[in-house]
């Protein structure tokens, strides 16, 4: 049966009362202000679960972000005029869409606006870990290096190392574009294999399984969303399948990696290095990583472009608009496609 969020309603008779729950570009928050009844979050602090419900109570469209955790209980407790959910940001993990839809509320993302801000800062770490980056800076910075010297941070040379993509999407795709002009060998795992002419496009090859794609990579991107099927899909049973010395970089979600395991790997020397933008529990982050000479720990920038932030919120306005004139939305979230 198709769920109440999926029919399109009638056209909004009022201007829509708005909730921005985080501070946007300003050029964006400028547009809400002219075309909306909005609500900002200016001081850009992070909204407590009870002042989400309380949001949630009065206004016709709530706009929320990765950092806003939407469960079934907060929107059963939603005011009977929250009809939309136009969330900031492609990934919709964190608001229960069941009880969104059970509810008869429409929600909407932002797909595609950040794939090559995310895949530029993925080849941060897919050069920057192998060639241990970090650790040249932080030597610099320390004011401990005494010179040039044959045998000094040796990395590991990109052409002809396998990268390893979890997840071609457009954001996987983007990756191997930009990896091919280093001359690494691009392998890949989907849910579905790609068409031959995209595998041309990219000289990418398809692995069955992850087991042996992890048995195979030199390097390994993450680029899958956050769900039950992909918790903790890189575990320490697979960590151990990857080739000594090898390298993790994940700017997709945190939970994605078994931390423990990886850690585990890092200290022992398995895994030479990692470079993450993510982490299970933001926005903590794990002494052990920070410590780690070898892992690029960066603060969740993978989409931290102004040209990227602002045609996000634009794509937000572009949906509401949509909605509160009767229309479907561009980028509708229908449940069952996630």
């Amino acid at each position: 049966m198709e769920s109440t969020s999926d029919t399109v309603e009638k056209r909004l008779e009022r201007t829509p009362r708005v909730f921005v729950t985080r501070h946007l570009m300003p050029s964006v928050e400028e547009r809400f202000g002219e075309l909306f009844e909005v609500t900002l979050n200016r001081s850009d602090t992070p909204l407590s679960r009870e002042e989400l419900v309380a949001a949630m109570q009065r206004c016709d469209v709530l706009v929320p972000t990765v950092t806003d955790k939407i469960d079934a209980d907060m929107i059963a407790a939603a005011g009977q005029d929250l009809r939309l959910i136009a969330n900031f940001g492609a990934g919709t993990e964190h608001i229960d869409l069941k009880a969104a839809g059970r509810h008869g509320i429409m929600v909407t993302n932002t797909p595609g606006v950040f794939t090559d801000d995310t895949a530029d800062l993925a080849m941060a770490g897919i050069i920057g870990v192998p060639r241990r980056i970090r650790e040249g800076v932080e030597l610099i910075r320390s004011g401990k290096w005494t010179g040039w010297t044959p045998t000094a941070l040796l990395g590991t040379k990109l052409a002809g190392k396998v990268l390893g993509i979890v997840g071609m999407g457009r954001i996987g795709q983007a990756v191997a574009h930009r990896a091919r002009a280093f001359g690494l060998e691009i392998a890949y795992h989907n849910r579905k294999r790609m068409p031959e002419a995209v595998e041309r496009m990219f000289a990418a090859r398809w692995v069955e399984t992850l087991d042996e794609l992890m048995a195979q990579a030199d390097i390994l991107t993450l680029h899958c969303p956050a769900g039950p099927d992909t918790h903790h899909m890189i575990d320490a049973r697979r960590i151990g399948l990857m080739k000594d010395g090898a390298c993790i970089i994940n700017t997709a979600r945190g939970d994605l990696v078994d931390q423990e395991a990886l850690i585990a790997a890092l200290e022992s020397g398995k895994l030479a290095g990692a470079g993450l933008d993510v982490y299970p529990d933001e926005p903590n982050v794990d002494r052990r990583l920070i410590r780690h000479p070898n892992v690029m720990t960066l603060p969740h920038i993978g989409s931290a472009t102004r040209e990227g932030r602002e045609d996000s919120g634009l794509k937000v306005i572009a949906n509401i608009r949509m909605w509160a004139d009767g229309h479907r939305p561009p980028d509708q979230v229908l449940e069952g496609l996630v």
